[in-house]
């Protein structure tokens, strides 16, 4: 399809744009980007995102039925014993990956056959703004929409949410409960929490051997029936758990590593980090019971049904923005008043910046502490262990024969030496019980705190919404009734957004309590068991 271009658009830097020109004419090459954008090619060659209001069909042409609205995770129709994927750490989902910034939105899924509108979703609103609409056509009683920017809020789909542009139909099943308590508002516990183990990681192949893996056996304590899973698998569950919830961070898994994956520790680290992971998505009472994650961890050896639903999860609807749809607000007599939730939520960010700094800070001291101890001070042990080792050895040839207290000496020395050695060695060892399930922890946090600015960032453009219509309410420019939608709509973000950050709030406190518990612990036990070495030491001087 090819398009003229309309109206002037300066593309940002690096930011996935492509800047035309009036009268400029251009190939279209997807329409499914994202709420309002489309990706072309101009007549230079160059790709990118441009507004698709700014440009008119130049002429009708027979549309080619592309592949477009297949997911870039679509990894073939075999089971995952047999798919494509060269090894345990090659990405071929990040190379699949268009270059540009954007949740890939799909509307060839199916809607539910037995479907309820939520009491989210409202009649739509008509917008304005739109440049491709003569002034005459826009109306007193219409909303604002802007076209400006690729921003977070408008990628994800949270404007066209709030405007009401957008609607969808949501099974009742899909709903997502939001809990008032104690002037706070909480997520709906999950009636039905289970635990997920990983355990008996094993070396397999196929294609004859050529290709290999580390499989991990996954066992949910409410059925009790095992599943095989790969990095790759969790890889692909981190990518569908990434585009359907906007107001949730979702925890960083282990990072990939080439070299050395089929050590024995390394392959015991990462179940370690995989079963944290897991457990933390199991305790989260809305990753808990997403179609997705239930489906990846109760699907076993059934490939028929195993496709299906691997299928439905790359075509799901109720994601980004849309999931919206789906929340269920708990009954309020008003809206939420926007100073109050702007405190809040200004707050809660600086709280972010600041815990991502420190976090970023220990998780750098303690992987430097883990060199260090398997480093310069295990050496420094063997150092002084040696030394002394040598001090005995000269003692042996003092010549001097039939003196108990010479050789007592000599043997104390040598034993001491025996210690220094023994406890550079629980130097080298000791990382593995302390600072490193503190750089695990530390790790995990890292990814959920780098996803918190994209989740505020839609609130804030939700939140600006409802302050741009509130003003146009009181310049007589739009009615309460659609005011009062717009308000509902954006409510639903704010408070979806509040119950993500009490859990994370929440999550938090238990999680660094117990790390720092560990921690101290294992420090303790590890300068008590030196203590007590010496002390055996020093014992055998008493002569």
């Amino acid at each position: 399809m090819r398009v003229k271009v309309l109206y002037e658009f300066k593309a940002q830097p690096n930011s996935g744009e492509l800047s035309i020109n009036a009268n400029e004419i251009l190939t279209v090459n997807r329409k499914d980007v994202g709420e309002g954008w489309w990706e072309g090619t101009n007549q230079r060659g160059e790709v990118g995102l441009f507004p698709a209001g700014y440009v008119e069909p130049l002429a009708p042409e027979a549309e080619v039925v592309a592949n477009s609205q297949q997911s870039s995770y679509d990894f073939g129709d075999g089971d995952w014993g047999e798919d494509d994927w060269d090894d345990d750490d090659d990405s071929q989902a990040s190379n699949s990956q268009s270059n540009y910034d954007y949740y890939p939105t799909s509307n060839s899924g199916p809607h539910p056959t037995s479907a309820t509108t939520p009491t989210s979703q409202l009649a739509p609103i008509t917008v304005s703004g739109h440049p491709s609409k003569a002034p005459q056509q826009q109306t007193q009683q219409t909303v604002r929409k802007s076209f400006n920017r690729f921003s977070t809020f408008v990628k994800s789909g949270g404007e066209d949410y709030i405007l009401g542009i957008k609607t969808l139909k949501v099974n009742e099943n899909d709903f997502i409960y939001i809990l008032e308590s104690e002037a706070t508002f909480k997520w709906a516990p999950n009636e039905r929490p289970s635990d997920v183990s990983v355990d008996k990681p094993k070396k397999e192949s196929k294609m004859k051997g050529l290709k290999s893996y580390i499989a991990y056996q996954l066992t949910p304590d409410s059925t009790h029936i095992q599943v095989s899973r790969r990095y790759k698998h969790f890889d692909w569950l981190h990518e569908r758990l990434q585009d359907k919830f906007t107001t949730i961070p979702i925890p960083a898994l282990p990072d990939k590593q080439i070299s050395g994956r089929y050590q024995e520790e390394f392959i015991e680290h990462r179940r370690t980090q995989l079963q944290s992971w897991v457990r933390r998505i199991c305790r989260h009472p809305v990753l808990s019971q997403c179609e997705v994650w239930q489906h990846f961890m109760t699907c076993a050896a059934d490939e028929k049904k195993w496709k299906l639903g691997k299928r439905k999860a790359e075509k799901d609807e109720l994601v980004g923005a849309s999931l919206f749809f789906a929340v269920q607000p708990p009954p309020m007599s008003s809206s939420l008043d926007i100073q109050t939730v702007d405190r809040k939520m200004d707050q809660f960010n600086r709280f972010v910046s600041k815990m991502d700094d420190s976090v970023k800070l220990l998780y750098i001291t303690a992987q430097d502490q883990s060199k260090k101890f398997g480093g310069p001070y295990k050496r420094e042990f063997s150092k002084i262990a040696h030394s002394l080792h040598t001090l005995s050895d000269a003692f042996a040839f003092s010549g001097v024969d039939g003196q108990p207290n010479n050789d007592r000496l000599n043997n104390a020395i040598k034993h001491t030496s025996d210690t220094y050695d023994a406890i550079g060695r629980l130097y080298l060892e000791q990382p593995k019980h302390d600072f490193g399930p503190m750089c695990d922890i530390l790790h995990e946090y890292k990814g959920i705190l780098t996803a918190w600015p994209e989740i505020l960032q839609v609130h804030k453009g939700a939140i600006n919404k409802k302050k741009e219509h509130q003003k146009m309410l009181d310049e007589g420019k739009i009615d309460d009734k659609s005011v009062a939608q717009i308000n509902q709509r954006a409510d639903v973000v704010t408070l979806s957004t509040m119950a993500e950050i009490n859990h994370f709030q929440e999550e938090r406190v238990v999680d660094f309590k117990e790390a720092m518990h560990h921690f101290l612990t294992n420090q303790i036990q590890f300068y008590e068991s030196i203590a007590s070495k010496l002390r055996d030491t020093l014992n055998l001087y008493d002569f």
